[in-house]
């Protein structure tokens, strides 16, 4: 395959056909690295519809890179609520501080710069080198991935893959590096899409050894996927008279960290009996079991809870913070917790209009 006409026709295609994105700069202008850097965490695991409205939410919140650094953690992490995978918003956050505190609020212009930051690895390292600063980095995205493995018929399975597709798509980086790593997300988006991609109208389609094969909807080859374990376990929602429901901060690392959450038990094989999830409440009161689970898909697990509620006439003494239904869309409550939190007020209407995140990138 001449190498040489590939950038030239991807790029004359994208010229016409490219995506207007809330954090795209317009055509012949070079784009905001601190938007950039910002989509780019965003959009990890996410895709572009369910990362439009947080985008633009938080940059009206912070317009820039030191506004951002001065906020606080908590309130990050609540303008980050229903959008998944929470420690990138705990990097980010911390990514801002760095930036703004110890680089003086300018980001760093290579990509191996770039890495050092928090929540940077290589492929968004590559990404914003490229866009904000055209320096020649192949930005291999799922879509992007998608295309180069077409492109060559790479028929390794992910993510053995990864090596080869990278230095084939790194060696098709042109001068224009930037438009070019934008063009193979929009392609792969738009044309070479994982199922019936649009073969006929692809600017690529002479040059993709995969169609010539006739193995395109094969490509890339995905590895077997892992059994995930179910976990099971109890949740208690509490509301006072008022209508308040009690919520708990979750430890500073791990699973969900520092977000909030209603009381709950731990998460085994089985669902605990009544009594035994009675015990495990947070206090004695008159705790009424409600009808059906709560299910939540994380990464590398299944999770199915139960869920009791109760309604109080007194607050009782316990750790926690009381927040007003009305407050319940501000506050750093994940996605998880949210269903947890509307299944046991369980009024008939949905309190949250709740974004989940999906693995498939822009």
């Amino acid at each position: 395959m001449p190498v040489s006409r590939v950038p030239a026709k991807l790029l004359a295609w994208y010229d016409v056909h490219r995506r207007t994105l809330p954090w795209r700069a317009p055509r012949g202008k070079r784009g905001d690295p601190y938007r950039i850097w910002l989509s780019e965490i965003m959009l990890q695991q996410t895709t572009v519809q369910a990362v439009g409205g947080y985008y633009r939410k938080f940059l009206e919140r912070w317009p820039d890179v030191k506004a951002l650094a001065a906020a606080r953690q908590d309130d990050v992490l609540a303008a980050w609520a229903g959008l998944g995978y929470y420690a990138r918003a705990r990097n980010l956050h911390a990514a801002a501080q760095v930036v703004a505190k110890e680089l003086g609020g300018v980001f760093p212009k290579t990509a191996e710069a770039l890495r050092a930051l928090p929540g940077v690895g290589a492929y968004t390292s590559g990404a914003i080198a490229a866009i904000a600063y055209d320096e020649r980095q192949a930005a291999m995205d799922a879509n992007a991935e998608r295309v180069i493995a077409r492109l060559y018929a790479i028929q390794t399975p992910m993510p053995k893959a990864k090596k080869e597709i990278h230095e084939r798509g790194q060696a098709l980086v042109p001068e224009r590096a930037g438009d070019f790593a934008q063009a193979l997300m929009d392609l792969g988006s738009a044309i070479c899409t994982p199922k019936l991609p649009a073969c006929k109208t692809c600017p690529l389609n002479a040059d993709c050894l995969a169609r010539k094969r006739g193995i395109q909807e094969t490509l890339p080859v995905k590895a077997p996927k892992a059994v995930r374990p179910l976990k099971r376990g109890a949740a208690f929602v509490a509301r006072d008279k008022s209508g308040a429901v009690l919520l708990l901060k979750r430890p500073d690392k791990g699973l969900l960290a520092s977000m909030l959450e209603p009381p709950l038990g731990p998460w085994e094989e089985k669902f605990p009996s009544s009594n035994a999830a009675l015990k495990q409440a947070p206090f004695a009161t008159e705790w009424k079991k409600r009808a059906g689970v709560v299910r939540h898909d994380f990464t590398h697990f299944e999770l199915e809870i139960e869920v009791y509620g109760a309604l109080l006439s007194k607050r009782p003494k316990t750790k926690g913070q009381w927040v007003a239904v009305e407050k319940l869309r501000e506050v750093a409550l994940p996605t998880v917790m949210r269903k947890i939190v509307e299944h046991g007020i369980d009024e008939g209407g949905p309190l949250f209009a709740v974004q989940t995140s999906s693995a498939r990138r822009r």
